[in-house]
């Protein structure tokens, strides 16, 4: 289909430009004219044609667009929106600046299917892999309301947020991950390396080892001589278990084990409920119903012994219930949450508690990665340290006894 660049008049005689597609110059006028814009230049553009075309055969990779962007994207098209241009043309000037390849294309498909008469959220429904069920939900919530600026904002926002506890959680998990990985290459160089050797002079003393001793060159010698098996073995295991996990059963298995790790199970916990919170708070300032934001909200949640209690709670709203009840009869939930949800139905100000709710367990989620990680650091080290004692004390023993023996 042709592109035509235009200039042209919009409301309060402000000046406009920008491209549309159209069968011909004439449809191109009607289409334009529809969206409230008078051209005063049309012309065909053979340069953005060849662009639409080779877009529109493009068979965009399934992968995650980078959080970053689409919050860049969310933002600026928030702000176009708020500045009275058209939803096509600020699509179309996104387009042009827009970095990432991946996002690049999608909103060029999308600012096409909306040119061709689809709502943004039925156009962003075509790529799920870059708009999730939430912010497809919003879009849609939005555009009913007539308040596609303020919903968009609130994504950006929403998003942005969601990025920053993410990061959180991972570089605080940085520091025990690596010691933890220098743990392991100590101990390999210990039982690969060093014991072997010490083991070859125990030999040639010809004296009977202690039980310390033999065990430490047992582990060398499974290491040294049967890693390949027990390399298979592990790798197995793992896949098994990630098998395992991928079913409703073993998700559910897994998801409660997470929750009661110690130190880590109190995090879990707390992470998931803030992106609950925060999530249903968000849908529900956009407009959506409490039925579907909970559905989605559950999903959000990543874990899916809290995202039960959440089904119960749909459930229990679909017959007339309260929220707060079926979230306090899982156990899930502690006190304080429930007392503020409960507030917050009584008041009719549900999203504004939930995001209270949101903001408190972001600085728990926040206290308690900086505690953890205080603790690990020096129990890493002490336990590292402790093993390599333990290695060398029990490779010393039988020269101490020979010794003593003397």
């Amino acid at each position: 289909m042709p592109v035509f660049e235009y200039k042209g008049l919009i409301s309060g005689n402000r000046s406009t430009r920008g491209m549309v597609d159209a069968d011909s110059v004439r449809a191109a006028q009607v289409k334009l004219r529809a969206q409230g814009i008078y051209p005063t230049h049309l012309a065909e553009s053979r340069t953005r044609s060849a662009v639409s075309e080779a877009l529109s055969r493009l068979k965009l990779p399934v992968r995650r667009v980078p959080g970053l962007d689409l919050s860049l994207f969310t933002n600026q098209l928030s702000t176009l929106i708020g500045a009275g241009i058209p939803l096509v043309e600020s699509l179309s000037a996104l387009t042009e600046q827009i970095e990432n390849g991946q996002l690049k294309a999608v909103i060029g498909r999308v600012r096409e299917s909306v040119n061709h008469g689809s709502t943004l959220a039925d156009a962003m429904a075509e790529h799920p892999q870059v708009f999730n069920e939430l912010y497809r939900a919003m879009v849609r919530a939005g555009e009913s309301a007539g308040a596609l600026e303020l919903v968009l904002t609130r994504l950006s926002k929403y998003i942005e947020g969601q990025m920053e506890l993410r990061n959180k959680v991972i570089s605080a998990m940085m520091y025990p991950l690596i010691m933890m990985g220098m743990s392991l290459v100590v101990m390999g160089v210990l039982l690969v390396k060093v014991i072997p050797t010490i083991a070859g002079l125990l030999d040639d003393l010809n004296q009977p080892l202690p039980l310390p001793t033999k065990l430490v060159i047992a582990a060398s010698e499974l290491v040294t001589n049967w890693w390949l098996p027990a390399g298979a073995t592990l790798a197995f295991l793992f896949l098994a278990g990630t098998r395992y996990i991928a079913t409703e059963r073993g998700r559910l298995v897994w998801d409660r084990l997470r929750l009661r790790v110690p130190a880590m199970g109190r995090v879990v916990r707390y992470v998931s409920i803030s992106r609950f919170a925060r999530t249903l708070a968000t849908l529900l300032e956009g407009g959506l119903n409490i039925v579907l934001a909970l559905e989605i909200s559950k999903t959000v949640a990543a874990n899916s012994v809290i995202g039960a209690a959440i089904d119960d709670a749909k459930t229990a709203i679909t017959k007339g219930a309260s929220i707060a009840g079926p979230l306090r009869q899982s156990g899930q939930f502690p006190p304080m949450v429930m007392h503020m949800v409960a507030v917050g139905e009584a008041s009719g100000e549900l999203g504004t508690m939930l995001a209270k709710v949101a903001d408190t367990y972001d600085e728990l989620v926040e206290n308690s990665l900086n505690r953890f990680t205080a603790l690990m650091g020096p129990v890493l080290l002490i336990g590292v340290a402790l093993v390599v004692v333990m290695v060398i004390l029990s490779t010393l023993l039988p020269l101490m006894n020979l010794t003593a023996a003397l």
